[in-house]
C-alpha cells in the first residue's frame, strides 16, 4: 500500500516519527542550553504539573535547601544566643550583642580597616556576612513567617502560613519582640494601647474601639484582612497545603511594627537579582517620604495601593489576575489604611530632649560620647538626621567596591544600588538590619559602615556608638 505520492506508507510513518523525535530532542537540547530559555519578565500562568506531585516534588528538596541555607547561615555568623545584660527592647526582650559575623581567617578587624577596598576585593577577604543575604530559596522566593507569627495566627483566626515547601531561617533571638507594642502620635498617654497582645481580626474591635475614629477603624480592619497573594491563595499555584484566605498586611507587620518575615522584591528581574527584604517596621511612616523597594512610591497611600495590586504577587499583574487581586478604593479604603499607618508612632526615647539629641542629665557618658561619634567622625549624621535621624532620601554606598560579583545560593551578589536612609529612631527594636537583614546586631551594623566608609574607628568608639544608637 502507498500513500498519495506513491511511497510506502511504513516508510512514510517511520520517517515522520524519526522527524518528530529530532524535533523533540533539539528542543530539549534548547531548554537545557545555559543560554536559554531567554530572560522572562512574566511568570508562567498556566501550571502543567497536578497539585500534589508539586506538593511532592518541594517536599522531597525541602531538607537539601534549609541545609544548603543553615550552612551558609553558620558560615558567615556566630548564631549563639547571647544577649546583652541590662538591655531590653521596648517590651524586655533581651537584645542580642557582640559581633556575630565571622571574619576571613587570619583577619582583624583592624587589619581590613588599614586595606584599601581595591586590596579587600583582590584578595578576596571581604566577610561573607557583609555580602548580599539570599532568600532560603532564591530560586522560589516568597513570604516566609517565623514559627511564632504563624501559631499565632493559627491560634486566633485558624488561618495558617506555613509553606510545605521552606521554612524560616534567623533564629528566634535574632529578631524583634512578639508581640511589639503600638505606640499612637495621637494618644501617647496610653503608652503601649496593645498591652501585649497581638492585634488581629478577632479582637482589634475591642482593643481600638474608643481609641481610633471610625475611618482609623476600618483602616486597620482592612490591614489585618487577608487577601490572596503569591504562595498563600487558592489556586494550584500555592505554597499550603489547603487552600489559602491569604496574607493580611499586619501579618509582616505585626502590630503595625514587624516580626522579620521575609519575601524577595518585586521589582528586579531576573530572579537571581531580585533582593532579599526584611520587613520594614511601619513606626514613622508620617515622617517618611519614599516607599517601596524600587522607592518609586512618594507616599504611603501609594505603597498601599500597589502591595494590593501587584507587588503581592511578586510585581506581576497577570499572576495577580489569576489569584485573586484586590483593587482597593482610593479615596476611602487606601486612605483609611494609609491614616491608621501614619498614626503609628516610635517607642518612647526618655533620654532624647526635644531636638532629639541626647539630655546630658539623663545619658550615661559612654553614650554622649557616642553621640559625638556620631555627628563627627563616624559621618552617620550626613544621612541620619535628628529628630528621626532619617534624611529622607537614598544613598548609594557602593559596597561592590570590595568583593567581586559571585553567585551565593542563587543570588548574585552584584551591587546593590541606592538605599533609602531608613530611620534610626527605635532601631534597637527592629533587628536583624540593614535592607536583606544580613546585619544581624547593632556591632555588626557599625562593622559594616566602619568598613564600608572607612572611618578607622577604634574599638572604644565603635562600643560607644552602639550605646548611643540604643537610646535613640
Amino acid at each position: 500500500m502507498t500513500d498519495w505520492q506513491g511511497r510506502p506508507i511504513m516508510q512514510n510513518t517511520i520517517k515522520s516519527i524519526l522527524t518528530v523525535s529530532l524535533m523533540s530532542y533539539c528542543f530539549t537540547l534548547y531548554a537545557q542550553s545555559p543560554s536559554s530559555p531567554p530572560p522572562n519578565s512574566y511568570l508562567p500562568v498556566v501550571i502543567t504539573q497536578d497539585f500534589q506531585t508539586i506538593v511532592n516534588n518541594m517536599t522531597s528538596a525541602k531538607p537539601g535547601i534549609e541545609q544548603r541555607q543553615n550552612n551558609l547561615l553558620n558560615t558567615r555568623y556566630d548564631l549563639s544566643n547571647r544577649p546583652v545584660q541590662g538591655v531590653t527592647m521596648s517590651r524586655g526582650k533581651p537584645i542580642q550583642g557582640g559581633v556575630r559575623v565571622k571574619l576571613p581567617t587570619g583577619t582583624t578587624w583592624d587589619s581590613l580597616a588599614q586595606m584599601t577596598p581595591e586590596q579587600i576585593k583582590e584578595k578576596n577577604l571581604f566577610p561573607q556576612g557583609f555580602l548580599p543575604l539570599p532568600h532560603p530559596n532564591q530560586a522560589e522566593g516568597g513570604m516566609l513567617f517565623p514559627k511564632f507569627e504563624i501559631n499565632e495566627l493559627v491560634k486566633q483566626e485558624q488561618r495558617d502560613l506555613t509553606r510545605f515547601d521552606l521554612d524560616f531561617d534567623i533564629p528566634d533571638h535574632f529578631l524583634p519582640e512578639f508581640p511589639a507594642p503600638i505606640y499612637l502620635t495621637t494618644r501617647p498617654d496610653l503608652g503601649d494601647v496593645t498591652k501585649g497582645r497581638v492585634v488581629t481580626l478577632m479582637n482589634y474591635f475591642e482593643i481600638f474601639n474608643g481609641i481610633l475614629n471610625p475611618k482609623q477603624l476600618e483602616g486597620l480592619r482592612l490591614l489585618l484582612t487577608p487577601f490572596p497573594q503569591q504562595q498563600f491563595n487558592q489556586t494550584n499555584d500555592r505554597r499550603t497545603i489547603k487552600a489559602s484566605r491569604g496574607v493580611a498586611c499586619l501579618d509582616c507587620h505585626t502590630n503595625g511594627h514587624t516580626n522579620g518575615a521575609t519575601h524577595l522584591v518585586g521589582d528586579i528581574r531576573p530572579q537571581e537579582f531580585r533582593h532579599r527584604i526584611d520587613t520594614p517596621t511601619l513606626r514613622g511612616v508620617n515622617i517618611q517620604r519614599l516607599f517601596g523597594s524600587q522607592r518609586a512610591l512618594k507616599n504611603v497611600e501609594d505603597f498601599t495601593e500597589f502591595e494590593q495590586r501587584a507587588a503581592y504577587f511578586d510585581g506581576d499583574p497577570v499572576i495577580a489576575t489569576k489569584k485573586g487581586v484586590n483593587i482597593l478604593e482610593r479615596g476611602s479604603q487606601v486612605q483609611f489604611m494609609a491614616e491608621f499607618q501614619e498614626l503609628l508612632d516610635f517607642p518612647p526615647a526618655p533620654k532624647l530632649d526635644l531636638y532629639g539629641k541626647l539630655d546630658p542629665a539623663k545619658a550615661t557618658q559612654q553614650e554622649l560620647r557616642g553621640q559625638q561619634i556620631f555627628f563627627g567622625k563616624g559621618q552617620c549624621s550626613s544621612c541620619h538626621t535628628p529628630p528621626y535621624y532619617t534624611d529622607n532620601t537614598m544613598h548609594n554606598l557602593q559596597a561592590e567596591r570590595f568583593y567581586k560579583f559571585q553567585k551565593i545560593n542563587g543570588i548574585m551578589a552584584a551591587a546593590d544600588g541606592p538605599i533609602k536612609t531608613f530611620p534610626l529612631r527605635g532601631i534597637k527594636d527592629s533587628p536583624p538590619y540593614f535592607h536583606d537583614g544580613r546585619l544581624l546586631t547593632l556591632e555588626d551594623t557599625v562593622e559594616y559602615f566602619n568598613l564600608i566608609l572607612q572611618l578607622k574607628l577604634t574599638q572604644q568608639e565603635k562600643d560607644d556608638l552602639v550605646a548611643f544608637l540604643r537610646a535613640l
